[in-house]
């Protein structure tokens, strides 16, 4: 049976007061520190009987474990965000796990409205290392699908930010809209600081931190006359008949994006790889060493699949109990995520995603309170590419957007 840590016992214990006297308890704690069993302590604190964890599909498998591991008393039910549809609402106690997953505006997301629908009049746990990663505008629905919400006042986000926004105006495509992203963070500060609990890695006791490396690979010849082309042509065709497509800018980035990984999809929406330079690599650079890679799009993971065929593991918890030589792969946006593959030696992205929750999500994975050696994270990136363009972007937490890649 597993022991909490005492700094674990004392959050699950304030968790429980916030619960009682205002029906949310939001735990903004760093990645790693073990939100999940802290929620379910909390759980068991308040007395719950039925409760319902909702979190990523692959969060699903470590949770369960842990749930079984501390022996709480109480019924647990896991759900992934895609089936809350399916579910009901007989709940005492409701968990959300990585929250900010549920913070879209100003129209609230499907997954949000189904929320609403189970949480109302049922104390709730939001839990995320990265409460507000694009804009503090994010946590008025976190708040809403809650009954206890401290902006029931405000029904929907637009009034609500009528109160508490800044009104700006941004333009795409030369199209003036109102941009709802900047608010008064020194109003809304103390309203929200009532209902949560911060706490960092340094206060939990890691030693050992997230260090990167950036490693730039010649760009082939291939790739190289593949962005010159589309660049000048907006079109070409490959020996096997494929058309590549960009004309338009949005499809120009997007394919200029995939390119750097070595792969395209044509107008047919065939997936296929075109260089496999960077898995070559990888592979030889890393010979022997425990290590997960994540990559961005559907055909780098074929790619790696093949590169790396009769040692790839897909489930977190299989990789874990696996040998020094495995390698884990996962698409960027799912293993971003609530997984634990501490045991590997490194992480090693093979591209990079435009979003800055999935560039500070993603390069914590390593992480445990316990881990002595380096948490090392590799970039594989082509010199002269697009990928150091939105790794700049992205680590001063700003989502990389059509207008940064016009500035390049």
């Amino acid at each position: 049976m597993v022991q909490l840590r005492d700094y674990q016992h004392a959050i699950a214990a304030q968790s429980k007061e916030l619960l009682l006297t205002l029906g949310i308890a939001i735990l903004n704690v760093e990645v790693r520190c073990g939100k999940s069993i802290m929620a379910m302590e909390t759980a068991r604190l308040y007395g719950a009987k039925k409760v319902l964890f909702v979190t990523k599909l692959k969060a699903i498998s470590s949770i369960k474990k842990d749930f079984e591991a501390i022996g709480q008393p109480f019924e647990l039910y896991l759900i992934n965000y895609d089936m809350l549809h399916k579910c009901e609402s007989d709940f005492d106690f409701i968990i959300i796990d990585e929250s900010h997953s549920i913070a879209a505006f100003p129209v609230p997301s499907k997954r949000t409205t189904e929320l609403k629908r189970i949480c109302t009049g049922k104390p709730i746990m939001l839990l995320s290392g990265t409460l507000t990663p694009e804009s503090f505008a994010q946590i008025y629905h976190q708040f809403w699908v809650s009954s206890f919400s401290p902006f029931n006042a405000y029904k929907t986000f637009y009034a609500w930010h009528k109160e508490y926004g800044i009104p700006k105006k941004k333009y795409i495509y030369n199209r003036e809209i109102a941009d709802y992203s900047n608010v008064r963070y020194d109003i809304l500060k103390p309203i929200i600081d009532k209902y949560m609990i911060t706490f960092t890695q340094v206060e939990a006791g890691f030693t050992e931190f997230v260090e990167e490396e950036i490693i730039k690979l010649p760009m082939p010849p291939k790739v190289k006359w593949a962005i010159d082309t589309l660049k000048r042509d907006k079109i070409f065709t490959t020996k096997g008949g494929n058309v590549i497509l960009a004309d338009t800018a949005v499809k120009e980035l997007q394919k200029m994006h995939q390119i750097c990984g070595g792969t395209l999809k044509d107008e047919e929406g065939n997936r296929f790889v075109f260089d496999d330079s960077k898995a070559n690599f990888i592979k030889e650079k890393f010979a022997g060493k425990k290590i997960a890679i994540f990559y961005k799009f559907v055909a780098e993971g074929m790619q790696l699949q093949l590169t790396f065929k009769g040692n790839v593991f897909t489930d977190p918890m299989e990789f874990n109990k696996a040998g020094k030589d495995a390698v884990f792969i996962s698409q960027i946006q799912s293993g971003r995520e609530g997984i634990n593959i501490s045991t590997a030696d490194c992480l090693i992205m093979y591209n990079i995603d435009f979003s800055a929750l999935s560039y500070w999500q993603s390069r914590a994975r390593l992480q445990t309170k316990d881990r002595v050696d380096k948490a090392m994270v590799y970039w594989i990136f082509f010199e002269g590419g697009i990928e150091d363009k939105i790794y700049n972007v992205v680590q001063s937490k700003k989502d990389f957007t059509l207008n940064h890649y016009k500035k390049t």
